[in-house]
Parts: C-alpha cells; sequence; structure tokens
C-alpha cells in the first residue's frame, strides 16, 4: 500500500497534467483558427489575382478601363514613401531607444516618457493622419507630398521601433557592460562596440514589423491628401548630371498601394475587383518578403555573434 500522501501527490500531479495538455489544445486551436484564415483570405486572394499579373500590369499606369489599368505608379509611390519613412525613423527610433535605456537617468521624467511611448504604439492611425495634417501638410508646408506622407508613416512606426530596440538592448547580459566598463571604456564605447551589434538582431526584427505595419496603412495616408488616380511618376531620385541626386520627388504628388486597391474595390465592375486582388497579392507578397529577410537577417547576424 502506498501513503495516502504519495497517492495524493498523483492524482494532483496528473490533473495538472490533463490541465497543462487542455491549455496547449487550445493555444493549437487558437493558432490554427489565425493561421488557416489567413491562408484561406490569401488563396483566395492568389486564385482571383494571379492570372491578372503580368509586365504590363507593373508597368502600366491607373486607367479607368479595367483591362489596361496597373500598378505602376503605385508601387514606384509605395517604395518612395518607405524610403522617407524608414530613414526618418530607423535612425530616430534606435537613438532614442539607446538613449532611454543607457543614458537616461531614472526619474520620473524618464518615466513619464516611457510611459508616452508605449501608450503611443497603440494609437489609432488616423490620429496620426490628422496630427500629420496640421503639421506637416499645412504648418510646415510640405503639402500633399512623399515627403508628408514618409514622416507620417514614421511617426506611426517610431514607438514600435523604440520600444522593439529597448526590449533588444534589455536581452543583453549586463555583464557584457560591466566588463567593458571594467576595462576603461565609455558608455559610447560600449553601446557601440558592444550593445548594439549584440542586439542588432533584435532592432532589426523590430524595423521590419514597423515597416511591414507603415506599407499596408491607407487612413493617415488618405488624411493627408493621397491622390486616388495618378497617371505619372515622380522625378526620378537619380539623375545623370551632376550632382547626380535628385530631391525634387520628394514634393511631387503620389499614390500608394493601398490606396490604389481602395480606389478599385469601391468600383462596381467585377474586373476592377481582379485588379484589386492582383494588387492586394503583390502587397501581401512584399511585406512577406521584408520579412523573410529579416529572418534571414537575424539569422546571419546571430549566428555571428560571439559572447
Amino acid at each position: 500500500m502506498e501513503p495516502r500522501s504519495l497517492v495524493g501527490i498523483r492524482a494532483m500531479i496528473a490533473r495538472h497534467k490533463r490541465w497543462d495538455m487542455l491549455f496547449g489544445v487550445l493555444g493549437l486551436v487558437a493558432l490554427m483558427v489565425g493561421v488557416l484564415t489567413f491562408t484561406a483570405l490569401f488563396a483566395n486572394m492568389a486564385i482571383e489575382g494571379v492570372p491578372r499579373l503580368s509586365a504590363d500590369f507593373f508597368t502600366s499606369f491607373p486607367s479607368r478601363r479595367p483591362a489596361q489599368a496597373g500598378i505602376l505608379s503605385a508601387w514606384v509611390g509605395t517604395t518612395l514613401v518607405m524610403l522617407v519613412t524608414a530613414v526618418t525613423a530607423v535612425p530616430l527610433g534606435v537613438a532614442a531607444g539607446v538613449y532611454l535605456e543607457e543614458y537616461a537617468p531614472k526619474n520620473w521624467v524618464t518615466d513619464i516618457i516611457e510611459i508616452n511611448v508605449t501608450n503611443l504604439a497603440g494609437v489609432p492611425s488616423i490620429v496620426y493622419g490628422l496630427l500629420a495634417l496640421g503639421l506637416f501638410v499645412y504648418q510646415f508646408g510640405f503639402g500633399q507630398s512623399i515627403l508628408s506622407a514618409g514622416l507620417t508613416l514614421a511617426l506611426l512606426i517610431l514607438p514600435v521601433v523604440i520600444v522593439a530596440t529597448r526590449e533588444a538592448i534589455r536581452s543583453i547580459p549586463q555583464n557584457i557592460r560591466e566588463g567593458s566598463y571594467a576595462c576603461g571604456a565609455t558608455t559610447w564605447q560600449t553601446v557601440h562596440d558592444h550593445i548594439l551589434p549584440y542586439s542588432s538582431a533584435g532592432i532589426l526584427t523590430g524595423v521590419i514589423i514597423g515597416m511591414a505595419r507603415a506599407i499596408g496603412e491607407t487612413a493617415p495616408i488618405i488624411t493627408i491628401g493621397a491622390l486616388t488616380f495618378i497617371a505619372f511618376l515622380p522625378p526620378a531620385p537619380i539623375q545623370e548630371s551632376f550632382p547626380f541626386l535628385n530631391f525634387e520627388w520628394l514634393m511631387a504628388p503620389f499614390t500608394v498601394m493601398p490606396i490604389q486597391m481602395f480606389n478599385w474595390t469601391s468600383r462596381p465592375e467585377a474586373a476592377f475587383q481582379v485588379n484589386a486582388a492582383a494588387a492586394g497579392f503583390v502587397l501581401v507578397l512584399m511585406t512577406l518578403a521584408m520579412n523573410g529577410l529579416a529572418i534571414v537577417l537575424r539569422y546571419r547576424l546571430r549566428r555571428n555573434i560571439k559572447w
């Protein structure tokens, strides 16, 4: 006969294992609901849109005739807007995250800043659009341009980049810092030579997640006045003559992929719905490519790190 206490312990362990198994099954079901829903929607969009994809679809401007309509101005505008967003948000976000973690004094002012940064990550995107409309479009006089759109989306993802940078820095063991300071390194030398290289994989992941969110945003872009129908391209950023760089494209009107899709889905013709599905398929592939690039770069960076 086993002691009664031992029987009770075994019963308790068996009960906990059942609850653990139940929780695992519920987690798997929740995961599959999200994955299968996305897969079904993506497959339906691919079935409708892939036959429409062709070289002409990528090199043609929008048209009132669905068979002749393309996404040239949309994907070019998206690329340029994302360029401005990345150039603005990434340096500012990483620098702010490094300052808050490594330089900022621990007092009530820093606590207020941290709380506000965390809250800003959850603010609806339309609020950023209204802010950009008053600040960039009217106050600074940038107008309804690529620069205004890029800065708007940069504000949108800036809290995401800051939070991701701080979390990546926090994951670095404290003995790395202590060893660097013990060798006589300054705070900047420690950050530049140790903290940033070791945390670059996590920072990169946060940047790509923010960019993936920005590339699909529509509300703030519509708010600042992006065009829904545009049949011309902005000036080329690179020119043949000196100084070889042209910044006139920053002030050019624009459209982006989500707005082009919104324009087509509002049309009653079925052919425009097919065009919207094809554009959505391309947009999803662009987002997946960005996330795939982040995974590859993160893997390479982590493999090269030697603790």
